[in-house]
This record gives structure tokens, C-alpha cells and sequence, in this order.
């Protein structure tokens, strides 16, 4: 693969690179957006406003937070096809998981099912909450290259009679791929069993990403996809007993209903909430949803072709890791043996590569393969795969104990 095979860097309307609405450090390549996000420049600015107007007048700012949240939700909850009255901010995935993990109750022998998929967070908040009443935890197996099909018929399969409560990924993070969580959640409830959907990733990638990711509960974060300020995260639900969740830090709020309680929490910076509309209106501005997630689509696919045709010249296997159900933004290379074979290794081969060749990574681990997670975005061109090829390619090969045969391959 050459240069020319990847698409062309993406324009704002201004016809300036896209890449340049990002504040994001030149020395460095950013190809790991999946993890933190990364903010473009107008939602700064937008953000730094909000901030400046609340530390100009806190008596103004502070009593009228919850209009202004209420606001932002009604904004913002459409974008993942929900309605505001079924939509609460949270800071992000893991403080959703925790709110509806506070609210449950289990009997001792009670189960809970996750999947080997699972973000670490959400699976440790699942096993804290079934240590509490003594019930138990057991770990759905998926294969990798499982279809929908199948992962449905292993979720009905793991169901038992002590099954209370589902946990499953709308898209998985260590793996990068979809999951059928509104299916797995439909034969669930038939059985009285509930589900909560992980959508971390899915706002911005799959249009209406609660109304599919189906469950119980289902939450995403708007800074990732989206692309809003660091913190910004919605807990969409519309179960009866929804009174019974409440924020994470009781506050003045607390004598109104879901999700209004969720709106008042003291004097937290609530910026990155309310500017997460400027966010979701930043891209559709610019480059429209749709296109924006055939670009990323487009990036992804020929970003992973080239780093897998760097390697194939050194593995045994095809490093080229085909997923049943791929979205749009983030493909799975496997590393060279011996590489990132645990999720602790592969965090500090992450770590190790950004402080010796300036590159951000994502390295994951699945049942003992350990793989790089590329995940880019709108401010992604070729020339970044390419420093990925030149500078990250050498250094997992010498960490592998693989000599370089020749540089014909590197783009």
C-alpha cells in the first residue's frame, strides 16, 4: 500500500486541513483517539467561555446549573435517539455503570454475566456489586471472530435460573467490534433477565446508539466520538424503577425526579456537559455525520492495511484481524508474539512507544494475544500511519527479537 491508496485529508469548510481544528501537540501522532478523545478548537473556546462566565458572577452561574443542564440534555440526547426526560449527564461510562450498580440489589446465589470483552472498570464495578450481597459473577466467552448469531446463542446458553443481569458491550474496547446488544437484551428480558448495555464508544459511530445498543440501561461518552470536552457522558433509561438511581454526589437536587436530581451537583465544573451540544454541532457543521463516519471508516480500513503489510513479512499469522461486526473508527492489528500478551504489558508498550518515538498507541490484549487497537479520527491523514510504520513498526519488531529484513515494505 502507497500513500496514494489512502483517502485525502479531510477539509473544514474553510478548506483548511481538518486537522487543524484540533489543539493537538504537531510533535506528537495522534492515533489513539478512543481512549481519551481529543477536543477541536471552537468546543475549547466554547468551553473556556462557560468557564470564564461562571468565575466572573458564581452566584449568577451556580443557582441556574440545572436550567442550563436540563438544556444541554434536551440538546444532546437526541443525537443518540433519546429523549432528555430519559437522559441524565454523568462524568463518563464507569460512573454510569456505578450509578445503576448502586441501585441494585441481589439475593446471595444471584448471577450476573459479563463477557470477556468487557471494559475492565465496568466488570470490576459488577464484581463489587455481587460481592456485596454474595452472589456471583461468570464470564460469557466470545470468540474474536464470533458472528452475531453466535454470541446471541452463547448468551442464551449462559443464562441460568439465579441470571439476574446482563452486562455487554454495544462495542467492546479491548477488541473494537460490535456487539448485538439490543438482541441479547430482547431474549434476556423474555427471561426476566436485565441488561446493561456498555455504549462507551457507540455515540457519533452508530446513529441513535441507545435507541440500538437496546437494554435496560444504556450509557455512552460524548468525549470520545463526539468529540465534547473530557467528563461528558449520558445514562439514558426508561425503567420503572429509575427513581431509585441517583448521581454520585448528593446535592440540592436531590427532591426531583430522574433525571432532574442528576442536574444540581454543587459546584462541579459542569462546563464539558454543556458544551457537549457545540460538540455534536462541530462535526455536523464541518462535515456532517454521515460522511464523518464514512471517513473514519475509509481511514481505518486503509491505516490498518498498511500497518499489516509492514508486519506480514514477520508473522506467521496475517496480522490483519477481520471482525464480523467492525464500526467505523477502530480496526485490531495483531502484534508480532509476544507482544502486549496481557493488558498490563500492553498499556506499557503504549507508555514505552510514546516516550521513545512520539507515537500515541492503543495495545490490547484478548485471551492472551496482545494487539494494536488503531483508532483514529477526523484529524487522521496518511502521513501519520506512515510515522506509525517508520517509527512504531522497528521498535515492536526489536522488542519481538525480529531483525528488520529490508525497508521495501514501509510505506
Amino acid at each position: 500500500m502507497t500513500v496514494t491508496d489512502f483517502p485525502a485529508p479531510l477539509r473544514l469548510r474553510s478548506f483548511a486541513r481538518a486537522r487543524e481544528a484540533w489543539p493537538l501537540d504537531p510533535e506528537i501522532i495522534h492515533l489513539n483517539h478512543g481512549s481519551f478523545g481529543a477536543v477541536p478548537v471552537p468546543v475549547v473556546t466554547h468551553q473556556e467561555g462557560l468557564r470564564r462566565r461562571a468565575d466572573r458572577s458564581p452566584v449568577e452561574w451556580f443557582p441556574r446549573i440545572a436550567e442550563r443542564m436540563r438544556e444541554a440534555r434536551e440538546r444532546t440526547a437526541p443525537f443518540v435517539g433519546a429523549a432528555a426526560g430519559d437522559s441524565a449527564f454523568v462524568p463518563n461510562a464507569s460512573a454510569a455503570a456505578t450509578v445503576v450498580y448502586n441501585a441494585l440489589r441481589l439475593d446471595a446465589d444471584d448471577e450476573i454475566l459479563v463477557t470477556d470483552h468487557g471494559y475492565g472498570a465496568v466488570t470490576m464495578g459488577a464484581r463489587r456489586l455481587a460481592r456485596r450481597f454474595g452472589a456471583n459473577v461468570r464470564v460469557v466467552s466470545i470468540p474474536l471472530a464470533a458472528d452475531d448469531d453466535e454470541v446471541v446463542q452463547r448468551f442464551a446458553d449462559a443464562r441460568a435460573d439465579r441470571t439476574r443481569l446482563i452486562v455487554v458491550d454495544q462495542i467492546t474496547s479491548p477488541t473494537a467490534r460490535r456487539l448485538p446488544s439490543r438482541r441479547i437484551a430482547a431474549d434476556a428480558a423474555e427471561h426476566g433477565i436485565r441488561t446493561l448495555v456498555d455504549g462507551a464508544h457507540a455515540p457519533g459511530l452508530i446513529p441513535d446508539a441507545a435507541v440500538e445498543g437496546g437494554g435496560d440501561w444504556w450509557f455512552g461518552n460524548m468525549h470520545k466520538w463526539p468529540a465534547a470536552p473530557r467528563g461528558s457522558a449520558l445514562l439514558v433509561t426508561q425503567t420503572p424503577d429509575r427513581q431509585e438511581l441517583w448521581p454520585l454526589i448528593d446535592s440540592w437536587g436531590a427532591p426531583e425526579p430522574f433525571p432532574g436530581r442528576f442536574d444540581t451537583q454543587g459546584t462541579i465544573d459542569a462546563t464539558a456537559y454543556l458544551s457537549t451540544p457545540a460538540a455534536i454541532d462541530f462535526v455536523e457543521q464541518e462535515f456532517g455525520w454521515a460522511a464523518a463516519r464514512e471517513a473514519l471508516s475509509a481511514m481505518a480500513d486503509a491505516g490498518a492495511e498498511a500497518i499489516a503489510d509492514a508486519l506480514r513479512p514477520y508473522s506467521a499469522e496475517d496480522p490483519l484481524t477481520p471482525l464480523p461486526s467492525p464500526v467505523a473508527s477502530m480496526r485490531m492489528v495483531r502484534l508480532p508474539q509476544g507482544l502486549g500478551a496481557t493488558r498490563e504489558e500492553a498499556d506499557d508498550l503504549r507508555m514505552e512507544l510514546l516516550d521513545e518515538v512520539g507515537v500515541e498507541t492503543a495495545f490490547t490484549s484478548f485471551q492472551g494475544t496482545g494487539y494494536f487497537r488503531l483508532s483514529v479520527h477526523l484529524y487522521n491523514e496518511a502521513s501519520d500511519i506512515e510515522a506509525f510504520v517508520e517509527r512504531c513498526v522497528p521498535q515492536l519488531l526489536r522488542r519481538a527479537g525480529i531483525g528488520i529484513r529490508s525497508s521495501a515494505h514501509i510505506l
